[in-house]
């Protein structure tokens, strides 16, 4: 496991491959998303930092939502959480006590999906991923290094179980015969109960460094995730969407380059119990808004 600071400093060095920096506000303090709710018509939140931590719902999430329904504005999530299918994700909102309909949530997986490419692919999935919204057969790459040379392309869903051993298996294999290697979610941690875990973004950067043209990567920061959500926002302004998240260099930066208004959420994500407003200078990525929870 790394820290913030490790994590932030990564994500400074992989900035060469993340969206150009739009220019961006200085950022205005707020107390609640009600102080902006006149002015956005749809709130997109990501998951892990803002609405849970974990399996852990952040105090007061699902009320908020409500209130923010109430007073009618559209209500996303878009998450870069790729460990499971649409029907999973819907019900691990539910689990948490948040109400969510299916046309509210979009996942990085989602996007992968849209663009994996013929033939046999291996996926590197949780054990419990039962795959069952890939179309056509897979091998699930684990421990036997035979298995990574024989696929077609390598589909990146999660992080869990993975671990160096694996990772060198993955890196001889492209060293052998470089082939696409699509990670699912681009985040390089994830804020969980116990502190951050790394994630398949983190082990996507380091075959990146080796293999550049080789590795693809969905979820924020990344256009394809927000084009699938703008067209469940149709005939909304961009401005008037607001996107919430913990993460500068995923959440903000993505949502800003494509047009979104944007909130960074402090006290429970990547930046819980540190001072978020330094490491907005070092990086020099602003949100329009600010605020400790939504």
């Amino acid at each position: 496991m790394l820290d913030t600071r490790a994590i932030f400093d990564r994500y400074e060095e992989i900035r060469p491959r993340l969206p150009r920096m739009p220019v961006m506000p200085m950022t205005v303090g707020i107390t609640s998303l009600l102080d902006i709710a006149d002015d956005i018509d749809a709130f997109v939140f990501d998951a892990f930092g803002v609405l849970n931590v974990g399996e852990r719902l952040i105090e007061g999430a699902d009320r908020r939502l409500e209130d923010l329904r109430a007073r009618n504005c559209l209500i996303r999530v878009l998450t870069n959480a790729a460990s499971y299918d649409r029907a999973g994700a819907i019900a691990k909102f539910k689990r948490l006590g948040l109400t969510l309909h299916d046309d509210e949530i979009v996942t990085s997986r989602e996007a992968a999906l849209k663009h994996l490419p013929g033939g046999h692919p291996g996926v590197i999935a949780a054990e419990g991923d039962m795959l069952s919204d890939l179309s056509r057969p897979v091998t699930r790459l684990g421990d036997v290094a035979s298995e990574y040379d024989a696929v077609a392309a390598i589909l990146f869903l999660s992080a869990a179980g993975w671990c160096d051993a694996r990772h060198e298996k993955l890196l001889g294999s492209m060293a052998r015969r470089p082939r696409p290697l699509f990670i699912a979610n681009a985040d390089l941690a994830a804020p969980r109960e116990h502190g951050l875990t790394l994630e398949p973004g983190y082990y996507g950067h380091l075959a990146a460094d080796a293999f550049p043209d080789c590795v693809r990567f969905f979820g924020k920061p990344y256009r394809d995730v927000y084009e699938i959500m703008g067209h469940t926002l149709r005939g909304i302004e961009r401005d008037r969407v607001a996107m919430c998240g913990d993460t500068l260099h995923t959440d903000i930066l993505g949502a800003a380059a494509f047009g979104w208004r944007t909130v960074m959420v402090t006290a429970d994500g990547l930046f819980a119990g540190l001072d978020a407003d330094g490491f907005c200078r070092r990086s020099g990525l602003y949100a329009d808004w600010c605020l400790r929870r939504i």
